[in-house]
Parts: structure tokens; C-alpha cells; sequence
């Protein structure tokens, strides 16, 4: 299977259609008025479609295992053609396309199997999907011009040449990932003043400004507190978002303090120094963090 653990849970819609076609007027008749030998065609169908939805797993290999937290099935009959209208919804990591075409597709297996002894000429076709929700597709931002960040890599053995930078470079190759143009990359000693001077001085030509290390508990660690006088306003939910994402992978990520705030138009964040945690805290906010460029575009930051 694909592997997901990267992605965020979001709110995953999909329905799809299957249609029923009888040879003849008779078959209506019975159906609708629950005249089938074997029961009752819309409802055994439907339950059918409702058990199918949520092994889907268990029939195609590359499905995940997701929790069904909504199913609808509704029934359109024109003419002889009897459509099938299956909706699923969830909030996970992936999206329910294959559950709603599975759903429709039993429902009307179901119906052909209990419609067969009293009409043999039954066809089922067109079994798609009418529309999904959800995921990067539902989320897309678009921008009238690229996105311009800055990166900073604070550490006194990197800036020393003691060590490669692994972290920053990971937010480069991330934000190009999400058509972020990085127009400046720096590695800086981990100092209060030099970390104001650049947010300072950056947050005037670019949107985004990003820092990766001193944001652990050592005395030296100094980049939240370099960050959070300038600041004018903090975003407490990318930060949660940030903690809750790397709790659920790594249990250390508590004692790791990230930062998220605006500076005039432009976006600060603070993020861990490790490579890891770098990657797990890029993935856990963007690309959907990038709204705020929307938000902070003409209006105060009371909007946010």
C-alpha cells in the first residue's frame, strides 16, 4: 500500500453512481411495490452496499483500512434504468473514491442477484465516480505571484563547519515541493540578536521566513526567545498543529518549543533542528498553512 503516515487527517467525501437496468416495466412494478420473491430490493441492497463500504480493504489490496463515519444510498429510477447514488464520508489521511464506487458497484450486484428470477435480461453499467472532497485537490492556494521564504539554519556547530546542514536544506527542497520560491539560505550561529536582525531585515522582501534549530531546552537553544518579542501576533494553531503531528510519530517532540507568528505581511515559524523533525513539522502545516497569505493580504491580524 501507499504509505499515508506523512499526510494529515482531513475531512474525505466521495460519491459515486452505479445503474441498474431491468428489461422490462413488470420489474419496476415489483420493486416498487415490494413484490420481489426475495424481499425487499432497495433495502437488502442497501445494506449489501453498507457492509461492502467498510471491508472495501478486505477485496482491493492497495485500500486502507479507514473508519466509515457516514454512508447515504439513494435510488433515482428512470424509466428502467434504476441509478444508485452512494456517498461515504470520513475524516482520515486518504480518501474514499474506491469505498463509494465499491458501495454502488454491491448495491447493484445485490439488486441484480435478488431481480434475476423474475427478469433474466438485467445489466448493470456505469459505475463511476460523480465527485470527491478533501485532500491537497479541496485545499489548493492560489497565488497572483511565487511565494518568496527565506531559510535559516541556527547552529553554532554548523556555522562553525563542525557539521553538514541537513535541516535546512530539507526546507528548501520541501517549499519547492510547494511552489515556494526560496530566495535567500543562510547558516547563522544560534545568537538573540542575529536571529531578530534577519527576521527583521528578510521579513520585508519575502512572506516567509523559516528557522530550523535552537528551539530545544538548552541554554544556548535561543530562538523562541529571539522570535517572540518581535512578533506581532502568534498563531497558537500552527504550532499545535506542529506539536500534535510529531507527538503522534515521536514522543520527544514535546520538549521541542516551534514558533509561528507574523511580522507585518510576512510569516515566521521556528521549527526543530533535526532533520526529522524538520520533515515532520513541514508536513504537518503545509501546504495548507500557506492560507495565511490570503488572510493577511489587505487585513488587520484580527482576522486570524
Amino acid at each position: 500500500m501507499v504509505d499515508i503516515t506523512h499526510k494529515i487527517s482531513t475531512l474525505r467525501v466521495a460519491t459515486a453512481t452505479a445503474i441498474v437496468k431491468v428489461s422490462k416495466q413488470e420489474t419496476i412494478d415489483a420493486i416498487v411495490n415490494n413484490l420481489v420473491p426475495k424481499g425487499n430490493v432497495f433495502e437488502m441492497a442497501k445494506t449489501a452496499g453498507l457492509f461492502a463500504v467498510k471491508n472495501t480493504h478486505l477485496s482491493i489490496p492497495d485500500c486502507h483500512p479507514l473508519p466509515i463515519e457516514f454512508t447515504f444510498v439513494e435510488y433515482n429510477i428512470e424509466g428502467l434504468d434504476i441509478h444508485v447514488i452512494f456517498k461515504v464520508k470520513t475524516v482520515y489521511k486518504t480518501g474514499v473514491e474506491v469505498e463509494a464506487m465499491h458501495g454502488a458497484s454491491i448495491v447493484a450486484l445485490t439488486m441484480y442477484d435478488m431481480l434475476k428470477p423474475i427478469d433474466k435480461e438485467i445489466e448493470i453499467s456505469t459505475i463511476k465516480l460523480i465527485n470527491k472532497e478533501g485532500g491537497k485537490s479541496s485545499f489548493k492556494n492560489k497565488f497572483p505571484s511565487v511565494i518568496k521564504a527565506a531559510v535559516f539554519v541556527c547552529s553554532d556547530s554548523i556555522f562553525a563547519g563542525d557539521k553538514e546542514d541537513r535541516s535546512g536544506k530539507t526546507i528548501v527542497e520541501k517549499l519547492d515541493n510547494y511552489g515556494v520560491e526560496t530566495s535567500h539560505y543562510e547558516i547563522i550561529p544560534d545568537e538573540f540578536d542575529i536571529i531578530q536582525e534577519k527576521t527583521k531585515t528578510f521579513a520585508q522582501e519575502n512572506q516567509l521566513v523559516i528557522f530550523t534549530g535552537g528551539t530545544g531546552l538548552s541554554p544556548r537553544d535561543v530562538t523562541p526567545e529571539a522570535l517572540e518579542p518581535i512578533l506581532e501576533s502568534r498563531i497558537p494553531g500552527i504550532e499545535e498543529a506542529i506539536r500534535s503531528y510529531g507527538q503522534q510519530r515521536m514522543p520527544y517532540a514535546m520538549l521541542s518549543r516551534s514558533v509561528a507568528g507574523t511580522l507585518g505581511k510576512t510569516l515566521v515559524l521556528a521549527l526543530p533542528g533535526s532533520t526529522n523533525g524538520v520533515r515532520e513539522s513541514m508536513d504537518a502545516v503545509f501546504p495548507h498553512v500557506m492560507h495565511v497569505f490570503h488572510i493577511l493580504k489587505g487585513k488587520n491580524h484580527d482576522s486570524l
